[in-house]
């Protein structure tokens, strides 16, 4: 198992973020949503619905999207935040994600730019060693954690496919989100089982990131509205760090204006970068 890599490829984001450089989810009705019974058949209603989630969005094209990821490390908590649009049928999106201030006042980059796709993530603004107008591509598989955090931000659609690996999930009640009525579920996916049931272009990165993260059990809290879109997902990653205690990572995603204009265009061979990217 890659732990020692997720380790690596993790905490190089945490250190990255202190010192200013980033290293590195079939359509229905809200008439279709899962009972409201604890356990037995509710609960595995609400799981299956839950693994649809991918399929949901797909039928909803696109939408905008907020992302944040946070993590304690070294007694620093920090978070990692993002914005941008993501289009579900071609599945891909884009986000600028953006550091946080740094204490000592020290000045920060642009927000990185990232475009996400099934097997890759693309990042503009790098850092060192990258030229401005480059972009540095990170597959999946080569990624002990599958991508699903080592760009700062957890790709939407990624975070639903994870879905398809629910293993149990509970439903939580009714709350308002944004004037909207939603309904939250609270459960536990499995990275493997999620691997087996995604789409072709996914479980490559699910795979790495059940082999590399030191738990392949995920907690989540989502909100679906009453199409079964998501709406908000919170998903707990965690990773053995050197001193071999427990790190945990948490992504946090919001989608809203569904159906906004996306117009996400990956960059071409000639524009990514092939050289040696310099040590953070």
């Amino acid at each position: 198992m890659r732990r020692t890599g997720v380790r690596a490829a993790v905490a190089a984001t945490a250190a990255a973020v202190m010192t200013g450089v980033m290293a590195g989810v079939v359509g229905c009705s809200g008439g279709a949503l899962a009972d409201d019974r604890p356990g037995g058949a509710g609960a595995e209603a609400a799981a299956e619905l839950l693994r649809e989630a991918a399929g949901r969005l797909a039928v909803a094209g696109t939408s905008r999207a907020s992302t944040s990821m946070a993590m304690a490390t070294g007694g620093t908590r920090i978070v990692i935040r993002g914005e941008g649009v993501y289009d579900y049928r071609r599945q891909r999106g884009e986000l600028r994600v953006t550091l946080p201030e740094e204490p000592a006042g020290r000045a920060l980059r642009r927000p990185i730019t990232e475009l996400l796709t099934p097997g890759a993530v693309f990042l503009k603004n790098r850092g060192e060693g990258v030229p401005e107008d480059k972009w540095v591509r990170v597959d999946a598989g080569d990624s002990a954690d599958g991508n699903l955090v080592t760009g700062g931000a957890t790709d939407p659609l990624a975070a639903a496919e994870l879905l398809r690996g629910t293993r149990r999930a509970e439903y939580r009640g009714t709350v308002d989100f944004a004037g909207t009525q939603v309904r939250r579920y609270e459960g536990v996916a499995h990275l493997g089982d999620a691997a087996a049931r995604a789409r072709a272009g996914w479980r490559q990165g699910l795979r790495a990131a059940a082999k590399g993260f030191a738990s392949a059990e995920v907690p989540f809290d989502v909100y679906l509205d009453g199409h079964g879109r998501i709406r908000k997902v919170r998903q707990e990653f965690s990773f053995l760090n050197e001193a071999r205690r427990t790190v945990v990572v948490t992504s946090t995603m919001t989608l809203y204006d569904f159906g906004a204009p996306v117009d996400v265009r990956l960059p071409e061979a000639a524009d990514i970068f092939a050289g040696r990217i310099a040590p953070q």
